[in-house]
Formats: C-alpha cells, structure tokens, sequence
C-alpha cells in the first residue's frame, strides 16, 4: 500500500502551479535540488515518471496529474472533515470560496451578501470573477468550493446544485427604434444596429457566437468586452445595443432607462443559471450554508427569469 510523501505532492503541486521547477522552488523558498530529490524519490516509490523539464519550464505526466487530483482532493477532504471536527455546527469561523459570473455579482453583494456576512461575521468570503469556462478550471483545480456560471457547457465532473432558466433577450436603451418592431425575428434583424458583445469566455458569449454560427450571420460589434458592466453601460448610454439576461439588468429595466425585446430562438431559451462544484468533494459545512443562503435570497438562483410580458417589464410592473 502507497503512503505517499505529502511534502512530495506539495512540490509536484506547485511546479504545476508555477510551471517551472525554479519558480516552484522561489515561491516556496525552498532549494531546487531539494524539490528534485523529494520528487525523484516519489519516482522511485511508484516506479514511473511524475514530471518532466522542458525547454521553458516543466510540466506534470499523466502519472504526475493523477498524484496532483489525489493531493487536492485529499486536502479538500480534510478540510472538510476539519470543519466538522471544530464546532462547525457553530459555524463560528471558517472561508468559503466561489467563483461567479460577473453578471451576479450585483445581484449577490446587495442583500444577499449583507445578510450572510451579518448573520455570520467570522466566515470570511472569497469572491472570484469568472466566466463560465475559467469557474469550471478552478473547479476543477479546486482552488474553489463552488461556482455560480451562466450557460455553462455541461461536465461529467461536476454537480448541478440547482438551475434556473433565464434566456438571453435583446437589451435595447429606452425608445430606441427596434422597440417599434414589437419582436426580433432573426438575429439578423440587429445586425446593422450599433452593438456590444461579452467576448466567447462567457456563457453569454458562447451562446452568441452559436446562434451566429446556426443563423449564418456574422456580428460585427462596435464593443467587445469582458464586462457585464461595460455592456449595461454602452446600452444606457444610448450608444447601441446588447445581448444578455434580462435579470441581469433587471433594475435598469424597472427604472425605465432599458427595455427588453424577446428573441428567443433554441440557443437563447435554454440558456440557465447553475450552481456547480466537484461530484467528487464534499462540500465544508461553511461552503454548503453559504450556497444554500444564495440560492434562498438572490434573485438570480431563487426563481426562474421574471414571468411577465415585456410591455410590463418595460413599464416597471412587478
């Protein structure tokens, strides 16, 4: 039966964190020959390469990758079982860690957030920006408990906690001319309009580029961006149009300075928000409470997209 050197799989960790063996060395202040000893006798344990050097750097084998999700996992574990083990219950301290789609977090840091860190103040909160595809890397590099992701592509390692559906919709600024035409019947019919785009890192941006792809258009937008901000602000500034979920500008609609125009072919119908983690790791007593707190009082993971005509939105009717 294996026993591994744990000090081995942290410095197998942080070559694959660094990417160089040096680097590695550096950032733990530690002397290189002693990380190239501890990892050849690893080597010589297992009997089959971990690492290799390469011109530029270093980079795990598939041996090395297997030992690097073992070490994780076992630390992800252990803290888990550590949280029960001191009063957890209590949830007297402790840190969560969750990656969310830039598109959630007003709707997160308003009252939701407020009321947690209230209700327990020693439980420090990491929060990450992140679209859809980079959640699921630091899901899958552990370096979070859970993820909050719009239109995120489907993943055999992961866990759907909950999902709601929230369409994209065609975000135009108040009286703008395509609210006249009452409905969008083709992406193309906002091609020739001023536009901004999330670049294809995010689940909207994904979307887009699909349903371009199934219409054979080709947008050529005035603004790429990776901010959900940036394209609120293009649209209230009157300078064009956008594409997203209508939740996520939903206070901008209310208020009247934003209106919505439903375009929804298949693509944009099915598009939901999802909360995610690793089938694989249990989840601390923390991380589970936090979630289960998001997913009860924010807007976005608490009901499906507002289901009310548009005229009613566009006039702020609840």
């Amino acid at each position: 039966m294996y026993h591994f050197n744990i000090r081995a799989l942290e410095y197998l960790n942080s070559i694959s964190r660094y990417g160089s063996l040096r680097k590695a060395a550096r950032m733990m202040n530690v002397d290189p020959a002693t990380i190239s000893r501890m990892l050849s006798q690893l080597e010589e344990q297992i009997e089959v390469s971990v690492w290799e050097r390469l011109q530029n750097g270093a980079k795990l084998t598939e041996a090395g990758v297997e030992l690097l999700n073992f070490y994780r996992s076992t630390l992800a574990n252990e803290a888990a079982v550590y949280s029960r083990l001191h009063d957890m219950k209590a949830l007297k301290y402790g840190k969560v860690r969750v990656a969310v789609g830039e598109g959630f977090i007003a709707d997160l840091i308003s009252k939701p957030m407020q009321s947690f860190m209230a209700q327990y103040p020693s439980i420090q909160l990491s929060i990450e920006t992140a679209g859809a595809a980079d959640a699921i890397q630091l899901l899958e590099d552990q370096q979070i408990d859970f993820a909050v992701t719009y239109a995120s592509a489907p993943h055999p390692k992961l866990r759907t906690h909950i999902e709601r559906n929230h369409p994209l919709d065609i975000i135009v600024p108040a009286g703008h001319e395509l609210t006249r035409k009452g409905s969008i019947e083709s992406i193309k019919d906002i091609e020739n309009f001023p536009l901004a785009l999330i670049d294809s890192s995010t689940g909207m941006g994904r979307l887009v580029k699909i349903e371009e792809q199934l219409s054979h258009v080709n947008l050529d937008p005035k603004l790429i961006t990776n901010s959900v901000t940036a394209l609120t602000s293009f649209v209230t500034a009157g300078l064009g149009i956008t594409v997203m979920p209508r939740m996520t500008v939903i206070d901008e609609i209310y208020s009247g300075v934003i209106e919505v125009l439903p375009y929804h072919p298949r693509v944009f119908e099915e598009a939901k928000a999802r909360v995610l983690s690793l089938k694989d790791r249990e989840l601390t007593l923390q991380a589970q409470t936090f979630m289960e707190f998001l997913i009860k009082n924010s807007r976005f993971l608490n009901s499906d997209a507002p289901d009310v005509s548009v005229d009613a939105l566009n006039k702020g009717v609840d």
